[in-house]
């Protein structure tokens, strides 16, 4: 056994002595096979993971995660996971796999090469210690480099026997809890109010039987990149559009929730341009309307970015997109959302439902209550 150190004080000043972060990188080089088991994971380990595997190609790569089917997992970093799990299947390089039965907090990596083990990494270093950074970076642990065959047999039997009893794969976790980012996009809009997950549940207990569900209209990931199909320009993505200016793109954030005569046309749905407020499902607060011809635009209230800085805005929270700043330059349409983007995510429809409340405002009285989820 040779005790690993981090590169922080106490470690003693002897250049000799190996950090965590040095003997992984050093295994990893070595080894054809790669199997760890932690308990956390970060997005900065997982992409330098990622571009380890990129460089060395290792026939068999296998990360299991510990803790969070039962702490809950941050939506950023479960739906880079799936990614990440995805493109390792289809090269066959390997997977990733989520303990569901117990937490899993042990954290253990093991190497070897031409089926023979060569080391294992046992010691308090979860992912994270293989790429440093601001959240780490003055997090000191300690790890022992196991070279024993015997301890070696018995580590890589334990993982497996974790991984065959106890986990599956990311991608079979279907009710992984996630921990939902905060959507940054709608911070300092002065008529969007934040408010507790109490009032969304209290508004939800207060709805009516009457409800629309409004599906959203975005192209196929195959028509996304073939530039060909329904709804390439228009609802969601019609930012893509041309310009009305043509110097100026439209915001990336600008979208059309168009509804359909046979939603509008039913009981109950908002009168054109009469006012209410919106309680979200993620905890925000605005006045909106519906607008044009047959009142077939939702649009929030003064600002008609804010409903896209919502919807799409959670997408980007949630690492599923990243914000365009010129939607003509972006060529190859990464910035348009897709079915696939919202299938993961878990909502590809509108649910406006009316509730038996209403709230005082300044400007227009009383106006009645109503909640928008997205399902």
């Amino acid at each position: 056994m040779v005790l690993l150190y981090s590169e922080i004080p106490p470690l003693p000043d002897n250049a000799n002595l190996e950090t965590i972060n040095q003997c992984f990188h050093r295994l990893f080089t070595q080894a054809d096979e790669v199997t760890i088991a932690v308990g956390y994971i970060s997005r900065n380990a997982l992409d330098e993971l990622d571009a380890l595997v990129h460089r060395y190609r290792p026939k068999n790569i296998t990360l299991t995660i510990g803790m969070y089917y039962i702490e809950g997992m941050p939506e950023r970093l479960y739906h880079q996971a799936q990614t990440l799990n995805a493109r390792w299947i289809e090269s066959g390089q390997g997977e990733i796999r989520v303990v569901t039965s117990m937490k899993f907090h042990g954290k253990l990596y093991y190497f070897s090469k031409n089926n023979k083990a060569i080391g294992v990494i046992n010691g308090s270093a979860n992912l994270g210690v293989i790429k440093v950074d601001a959240n780490n970076f003055r997090q000191y642990e300690v790890a022992s480099l196991i070279t024993d065959p015997v301890e070696l047999t018995m580590t890589k039997a334990l993982i497996d026997d974790i991984n065959h009893r106890s986990s599956k794969n990311i991608a079979e976790v279907t009710d992984m809890p996630l921990v939902r980012a905060n959507n940054i996009y709608l911070g300092n809009i002065p008529s969007v109010q934040s408010v507790p997950q109490s009032d969304v549940e209290f508004y939800e207990d207060h709805s009516t039987e009457v409800s629309f569900d409004i599906p959203l209209k975005v192209p196929t990931e195959a028509q996304r990149i073939s530039g060909e199909g329904d709804y390439m320009k228009s609802n969601v993505n019609v930012c893509y559009a041309a310009p009305r200016n043509s110097r100026k793109p439209r915001d990336w954030y600008e979208i059309q929730i168009t509804v359909s005569k046979a939603i509008t046309n039913k009981p109950g749905y908002p009168e054109k341009n009469m006012p209410f407020y919106v309680i979200t499902d993620d905890g925000f607060r605005f006045k909106a309307h519906t607008t044009s011809d047959g009142n077939k635009q939702l649009n929030a209230v003064g600002d008609e970015l804010l409903i896209g800085r919502w919807l799409k805005g959670r997408l980007a929270s949630a690492g599923l997109v990243e914000p365009v700043n010129d939607t003509q330059a972006d060529t190859d349409r990464k910035g348009m959302i897709t079915k696939e983007m919202l299938e993961e995510y878990g909502g590809d429809h509108l649910i406006l439902t009316k509730t038996n409340q209403q709230i005082e405002d300044s400007e227009d009285g009383f106006l009645d209550v109503w909640t928008l989820k997205l399902q």
